[in-house]
């Protein structure tokens, strides 16, 4: 009897186990993100804009526009991230997180300026797609738990990523640095383990909050 009931709850703890194990395999937040707004990747990828820089026939009038806009999107969102990596004390990965991400952002933003020779954006007017884009991050920031707010990073990370990866340059292409420079960032490292640890695929606010930064790279990317 002793080793049959000792069978039986060695069946018990295996079953919950692999239960267990089947529950985070199923939870794959950042994957159902993407995944639920993959439309809008696809729809961005066809858009003039895009279709011209792959071309390698975009005026470059539009590029340095696009440019002088992305900067302006660069260091207001480097200010937020400054806030919260500061703001944001538990739980400690999530601190780490922002801590992180303000770090990688900062380096970003001083050489971005630096190759431009700007001193700031103080000077720069944003488009209303950029001015909607940063408002809605401003009030994510404002109103959300911060775990949101990282959500709402992920769509221009993992998206800049999917379109360079997509676009079909040759060397010669006028915008090859663009999709060299884009195609091997690794979103999943920063992201993955964070957003399935705190969230699940029935949050609703976690899904219309990455589905609003999807649509508003989708904006910019067309008023460009």
């Amino acid at each position: 009897m002793d080793s049959v009931a000792l069978f039986i709850f060695c069946l018990i703890c295996i079953s919950s186990v692999a239960g267990h194990n089947d529950k985070q395999q199923e939870n794959d937040v950042y994957e159902s993100l993407w995944t639920s707004s993959f439309d809008l990747a696809k729809k961005t990828l066809k858009l003039d804009f895009v279709q011209h820089m792959e071309a390698g026939d975009l005026h470059a009038e539009r590029y340095v526009n696009f440019t002088i806009q992305d900067a302006y999107y660069l260091v207001k969102v480097t200010d937020m991230l400054q806030k919260l990596s500061t703001s944001v004390q538990k739980p400690a990965d999530l601190r780490e997180f922002f801590q992180g991400r303000y770090k990688s952002y900062s380096k970003f933003r001083d050489y971005f300026l630096n190759m431009y020779f700007l001193k700031g954006v103080s000077d720069i007017k944003p488009t209303p797609a950029i001015k909607k884009y940063i408002s809605d991050y401003e009030t994510v920031m404002n109103t959300k738990e911060p775990i949101y707010f990282a959500v709402s990073l992920l769509p221009c990370s993992r998206l800049w990523v999917w379109l360079a990866k997509h676009v079909e340059m040759k060397q010669s292409n006028a915008y090859i640095e663009w999709k060299i420079n884009n195609k091997d960032g690794h979103p999943e490292k920063h992201y993955k383990k964070l957003l399935n640890k705190y969230l699940t695929e029935a949050d609703k606010e976690a899904y219309r909050i990455f589905r609003m930064q999807m649509q508003n790279e989708h904006d910019f990317f067309e008023s460009s």
